[in-house]
Order: structure tokens, then C-alpha cells, then sequence
């Protein structure tokens, strides 16, 4: 069950941000374990591609997250799945946000791309959403499970902070985790062809924002993103969006 954002309540500190063992032998061993642990995210990628895996990774990325998360003594909530606030505020910031995306995808950030890079996003595989009713609500019962919270339970909130503490979690190792893990989730959609990869990138890019920007919190991108998709979803539904 999701509750509250930690701070308020010391028993709510998330244990990753406990003060860590410092001995030289077990943050070695740590960091080892972690880069192990993101070479079995690779070999996942690398499976995809060659289309070895069933469906989508999403599922596959997100049950060796909480593989990983169990081993370690953690759960989703040390990593922020928790509201932010209230649910008032949740809801609201996860709302507003998701509108906001939309807008600076929509009339911002993929037209840049689409002037810079000479081609338009590759959606033809969502074609049979326009005009379809009943594709339309499939997609948007698999937005929310796949898109909105899966995607970030892996991409914000597993693989961030597993890049993180590779590096110590500083801010520069948040840095590197924002730009690394942001490399592999717009790669994720390379089916979009190139200008998908990169728009998608940089959305990702300001989901993690989001995520930072309210401590660590999950659910308010979460909402965001699902909201995000599911108007893109609509939109391709009644014909209007870019390029469809």
C-alpha cells in the first residue's frame, strides 16, 4: 500500500538513505554486485532486440528490480513509492505535470527534433489505435501497468538508484545516473526510429527531474506519465496527433 513521503516521521527514512556501512570491503563488494546486477539489465536489452522476450521487458526489468530490492533488504517504498505529501498534492502535481509534458512534447521538443534530425517519429505500429475504439481502451489498460508505473518503478526508481550507488550517491553520481539510465530508456523505444529515441530520452530525462525534484518520490511521475501517454493514446485515436 502506498503511504506517505518520507521526512515528516523519522521511523520513514528509506534505508538507502541511512548513513551506509563505510567499510572498504563491503562497499566493493556492493559496487560489484551492482554492476552485476546492470549487466543482467543489458543481457535483458540485448534479448529484446533479438526478440527472445515475450511481450515487453518491462515486466521482466521490473521482477528482477524487486529481486534485487528483496536481496538487499529494501522495498519500492525506499525508493519513493509513497504519496507525496498528501494525495491532494499528489495527484495534483502528478496531473499538472503530465499536461505539462504533453504540451513541451507536443509542440516544444518534437518539432525541434523533427527540424533537426529530418524525420518524424515512427508510430505506425499504434496506427490501429486511430479510429478504433476498442484498440484505444486496450492500449490505455496497458499504458498505466507497462507505461506508467512499470517504466518507472525500473527506469526512476530501480535503475536510478542503482547507477547512483555505484558512485557513492553523491550529487555527481545522481548526475551520471540521470544521463546513463536516460541513454537506455530511449533506446527502449528504437522502434520509434531515431527521432522517437531521442524525444523519448529526453522525456525521460524530465520524469527523473520530477522524481529528484520531489525527493525521490515515484508517484507523481508515475501519474504524469501515464496521463502522458494515455492522451497521446487519444489523440492517435482521433486522428490529431502529429504525423498519425
Amino acid at each position: 500500500m502506498l503511504s506517505s513521503s518520507p521526512g515528516s516521521d523519522p521511523a520513514t527514512v528509506p534505508h538507502d538513505a541511512q548513513a551506509p556501512n563505510t567499510s572498504p570491503r563491503r562497499w566493493t563488494l556492493s559496487k560489484w554486485t551492482a554492476i552485476g546486477e546492470l549487466l543482467v539489465v543489458a543481457l535483458i536489452y540485448v534479448a529484446d532486440a533479438r526478440g527472445l522476450i515475450i511481450f515487453s521487458k518491462t515486466p521482466y526489468l521490473l521482477a528482477f528490480g524487486w529481486l534485487s530490492l528483496r536481496l538487499r533488504g529494501l522495498r519500492w517504498r525506499d525508493l519513493g513509492l509513497m504519496r507525496y505529501k498528501n494525495w491532494a498534492v499528489t495527484l495534483g502535481f502528478g496531473v499538472a505535470l503530465g499536461l505539462s509534458l504533453e504540451a513541451f512534447q507536443l509542440f516544444v521538443s518534437q518539432p525541434l527534433l523533427i527540424h533537426l534530425l529530418g524525420k518524424k517519429p515512427d508510430l505506425e505500429v499504434f496506427r490501429d489505435v486511430r479510429g478504433n475504439l476498442s484498440h484505444l481502451l486496450v492500449y490505455i489498460a496497458l499504458v498505466w501497468p507497462l507505461a506508467g508505473f512499470g517504466e518507472e518503478m525500473v527506469f526512476r526508481g530501480y535503475l536510478m538508484n542503482r547507477v547512483a550507488d555505484l558512485f557513492n550517491r553523491t550529487r555527481a553520481a545522481w548526475i551520471i545516473s540521470l544521463l546513463a539510465v536516460h541513454v537506455g530508456f530511449g533506446l527502449a523505444h528504437a522502434y520509434q526510429g531515431i527521432t522517437g529515441v531521442f524525444d523519448e530520452g529526453l522525456m525521460g530525462i524530465l520524469l527523473a527531474l520530477i522524481y529528484l525534484g520531489t525527493g525521490r518520490n515515484l508517484t507523481v511521475p508515475i501519474i504524469a506519465h501515464g496521463l502522458q501517454d494515455t492522451i497521446d493514446f487519444v489523440l492517435i485515436y482521433l486522428g490529431l496527433y502529429p504525423g498519425m
